[in-house]
């Protein structure tokens, strides 16, 4: 059984935690580093790495791709051109789009209230 690479095993997963962590390694920046060149606190970064912060803002996701030069996509490990993405997923994101910021805030609460729910086994 061959042994994996820590810079394989951090490929492996998906979250955006991962992600962070893994550019942050690979460009040698310190957790400080970061927190430095997009605006936000140390601890903050640290706590995104580990997957303890919930629902980033888009701002500080564009911050973080644009600070890596990656892109958004990359970064929260989605890709809209995959075999397997869903058509219907893509439709609604773009109708939400279209949204004022107040009715895409409502939809927001509207889907974490629904995610919550199923990760405490209340979903019908």
């Amino acid at each position: 059984m061959r042994q994996i690479k820590r810079t394989e095993a951090v490929e492996t997963q998906v979250g955006l935690g991962a992600k962070i962590s893994e550019l942050r390694l690979k460009s040698r920046q310190s957790l400080q580093d970061v927190a430095d060149a997009i605006g936000v606190s140390k601890a903050h970064i640290w706590e995104l790495e580990k997957g303890r912060t919930d629902n980033p803002s888009m701002a500080l996701v564009t911050r973080l791709a644009d600070h890596f030069g990656v892109s958004i996509r990359y970064l929260v490990g989605e890709d809209v051109d995959a075999d397997d993405a869903d058509e219907e997923l893509a439709r609604m994101f773009r109708q939400a789009s279209k949204l004022a910021p107040e009715d895409r805030a409502i939809l927001d609460d509207m889907m974490h209230s629904m995610l919550k729910r199923r990760r405490s086994g209340n979903a019908r």
